[in-house]
């Protein structure tokens, strides 16, 4: 038998394997960084409209504009979604649905606005590459959602 060699090309992609092990590992923390950064971001941006409910509907009658719905029931729906989507998200439970919803959100806020700077549009544009990550691969290995579909499906 002869003694079998590893070229060189075999040696860096057995650790490009090894390094991309690794980063695998970081999934799950990655994701829930996501998920509470986002979270945060829109769950104090629903604390703010609740503060002060008459400056709220002035701002979805003068700056947001949301079509087809009534500022009224715009500001309520929006708020809605901002305070009980990113606790979903940030759990991990109905993670998916919750970072779609958020998605949603953030999508009509951009709309909706008359005019956004170019800083609050990269910020935008930045969150929802994170919910569509987070809408896509789903909310993680360290989420409710991953613990309790197995014990649900089980019966």
């Amino acid at each position: 038998m002869t003694p079998t060699t590893t070229s060189p090309l075999q040696k860096l992609l057995g650790l490009w394997q090894r390094f991309s092990a690794a980063l695998d590992l970081l999934q799950p923390a990655a994701a829930l960084a996501a998920r509470l950064y986002v979270g945060q971001v829109f769950f104090l941006s629903g604390l703010t409209k609740l503060r002060d409910w008459d400056i709220t509907v002035a701002l979805f009658t003068d700056e947001y504009r949301v079509p087809l719905l009534s500022p009224a029931l715009a500001a309520w729906l929006g708020t809605a979604g901002e305070l009980l989507l990113p606790v979903l998200l940030v759990l991990g439970l109905a993670g998916r649905f919750s970072a779609l919803g958020l998605f949603v959100v953030n999508a009509v806020a951009v709309i909706s606005l008359s005019e956004i700077a170019p800083a609050a549009l990269q910020q935008h544009m930045f969150w929802g590459a994170l919910l569509a990550g987070l809408a896509i691969y789903g909310p993680g290995a360290w989420s409710l959602d991953r613990w309790l579909a197995p014990r649900i499906l089980r019966g």
